[in-house]
C-alpha cells in the first residue's frame, strides 16, 4: 500500500534527502517530506506518513525511512540527510503588535 501523497501543513514538516544513496535513513519523526536528493535533482517533495508502522518506503526514490525514537525531529542518520529548504527558512516570522 502506498503512503498518502498529500497531507495537512506539509510545508511545516521536516524534509529529508538521500544524497548518499543509502538504502535506509533513520529519522525521529513519523510524518515528513522526502525530496529524493538535493535540488536541482530532487523529485517532487512527497508527504510520507508511517502511521502505526516504524518504516515507510518513498514511492519515488525507494529510500526506506525508519523511525528512531532516539532522534529529534531535525535529526537523521546518516547525518546530512535533513534538508533545510532555503525558501522556507528565509520566510520572516509574523509581526504582531
Amino acid at each position: 500500500m502506498l503512503p498518502a501523497m498529500s497531507g495537512p501543513n506539509t510545508e511545516q514538516l521536516p524534509k529529508f534527502r538521500n544524497d548518499l544513496g543509502v538504502a535506509e535513513i533513520r529519522i525521529g519523526v513519523k510524518e515528513f517530506n522526502c525530496i529524493g536528493v538535493s535540488p536541482p535533482d530532487d523529485h517532487p517533495h512527497v508527504y510520507l506518513a508511517m502511521g502505526g508502522d516504524d518504516t515507510v518506503l518513498c514511492p519515488y526514490c525507494s529510500t526506506s525511512y525508519r523511525f528512531d525514537q532516539r532522534l529529534g525531529s531535525s535529526e537523521a542518520e546518516p547525518p546530512g540527510s535533513v534538508y533545510l529548504d532555503p525558501a522556507v527558512e528565509a520566510k520572516p516570522e509574523p509581526f504582531f503588535t
